[in-house]
């Protein structure tokens, strides 16, 4: 599990650390990590053309002192600075005497540069880049170097992954102590390029995180085979009210989902009895209310059900129930009418909106992914999956998840039903609520990106790399 911690967590922490250690310790320790991955991503040191882009404080400290490395084993170091009067004086004075030189920006040479490491703005950043540091991080975009950030790219929010203006858009960023929230969500995300950590030493005095990322290995710890005791009613039970008899393609999704999942039983009591029976004859198909389904330890209620009255009958029925349930696509917008069906539940909820499908249920979700998360769980008691780039999910005390995996290529019709149908399998073994949801986000995110490997997926792909997803997780850790 990857702990994400945001700059008011850290900076005391760093404080802590700091208390028993010479001042210049960590800058040194942060200094020596990032020349070292910088070292390696250039693959030949001596001759390298690296331009520093050098803003006032620690961060361009860290930048000059990393350039002073890196000039002492031969490499070309230009240093550009954003405030002269504000530039760390040892990091500078080091850079000299390696033989680093700051430069102007019009003479730093951005058109033949082999890197440029941004060293504008660290965590401690708020806003849009200023037009000089802008114009900049313009000219070194459009050169050939490889693009680095130090700890967080400038004019990224560290804590939420808010870009309000121009940006650094790194291939790369080499972070230091933890894992910032804004490296993994929201815009950020997509201009934080490869996260590499540089432990600095603060794992021994960091508090527990509000937010984290599953590893596989994580994950690969619900996928456990049966044993030699279990059957298919000790595996889990899910019951699936997806589709329609007109549109049957959100059941037979669904429902696949959740038996690749788990060998475990699939109880569909939706109305494309015909459709689900047709394409899953392994699911057990009742026809009817679900109280007729007989026992199921979690429900799966909503996508493609349609939203009229008897839809919505049939979703007070499963909510009013003491069972584990999630709420999807249509679910979700008769919830919107109905929020008292989630909000009066004293069982587990999981709520799996988009965006837009947030918009309707808790408002806009705005810039900052994590707090929107944990405004709607709050709200109603419950747990929220945020669909997007990267998934987040909260819960009703604020715990908060953020995936990792997953393609762009997931953008396409179904797949959320696919996911729906992961995490009820996931829900029906007993795991608490959000650790289903992470761990069905992930899975999911896996699946996607296993099927996108041959090019332009559909949801159906999903479903049938399922299995060797799930095997290839627990390979992963055994």
């Amino acid at each position: 599990m990857i702990g994400l911690y945001t700059a008011a967590q850290l900076r005391p922490a760093e404080q802590q650390l700091l208390a028993g250690l010479r001042p210049d310790t960590l800058m040194q320790r942060a200094a020596t990590g990032l020349a070292t991955i910088c070292a390696g991503l250039l693959g030949r040191v001596a001759g390298a053309r690296v331009v520093l882009l050098v803003g006032s404080g620690d961060n361009g400290g860290d930048a000059l002192l990393a350039g002073a490395r890196l000039a002492a084993r031969g490499a070309q170091v230009r240093a550009v600075l954003l405030s002269p009067e504000g530039a760390h004086a040892g990091g500078l004075a080091a850079l000299e005497r390696a033989g680093g030189r700051v430069v102007r920006g019009e003479d730093a040479g951005f058109e033949r540069a082999d890197l440029v490491l941004d060293g504008i703005v660290g965590i401690g950043g708020s806003g849009p880049l200023r037009p000089p540091a802008a114009e900049l991080v313009a000219r070194a975009t459009a050169g050939p170097g490889l693009l680095v950030a130090v700890d967080v790219p400038s004019g990224v929010a560290a804590d939420t992954g808010e870009v309000p203006g121009a940006a650094f858009a790194a291939q790369h960023t080499i972070t230091f102590g933890a894992v910032k929230p804004g490296l993994v969500v929201g815009a950020g995300r997509g201009l934080a390029g490869t996260v590499h950590l540089v432990d600095i030493g603060l794992g021994g005095v960091l508090p527990a995180p509000d937010a984290v990322q599953l590893t596989d290995a994580d994950v690969a710890a619900h996928l456990d085979a049966p044993g030699a005791d279990d059957d298919k009613y000790s595996r889990g039970v899910v019951g699936v009210i997806a589709g329609s008899a007109t549109y049957p393609g959100a059941g037979v999704l669904c429902t696949g989902a959740a038996l690749r999942t788990r060998p475990g039983l699939v109880r569909y009591a939706g109305t494309a009895a015909a459709g689900v029976t047709a394409a899953w004859p392994e699911a057990l198909v009742t026809s009817g209310r679900p109280g007729d389904a007989g026992r199921v330890q979690a429900w799966v209620a909503g996508p493609g059900m349609g939203t009229d009255d008897d839809a919505l009958s049939v979703l007070a029925e499963v909510l009013v129930t003491d069972l584990p349930v999630v709420v999807d696509a249509d679910g979700l917008t008769l919830v919107s009418r109905h929020p008292e069906l989630v909000r009066d539940r004293s069982a587990p909820t999981v709520l799996t909106p988009h965006d837009r499908e947030f918009a309707r249920l808790f408002g806009d979700v705005g810039p900052d992914r994590l707090a929107a998360a944990r405004r709607g769980a709050a709200e109603l008691g419950c747990t929220v999956l945020l669909k997007g780039d990267a998934t987040v999910v909260a819960d009703a005390t604020g715990r908060t998840h953020v995936n990792a995996t997953g393609t762009p290529w997931l953008a396409t019709a179904g797949t959320g039903d696919v996911l729906a149908g992961v995490l009820g399998a996931l829900l029906a073994t007993g795991l608490p609520a959000a650790e289903a949801a992470a761990s069905a986000a992930h899975l999911h995110g896996r699946a996607g990106q296993l099927a996108a490997e041959h090019g332009p997926l559909i949801a159906g792909d999903l479903v049938r790399r399922l299995p060797e997803t799930v095997a290839r997780l627990r390979g992963s850790v055994g």
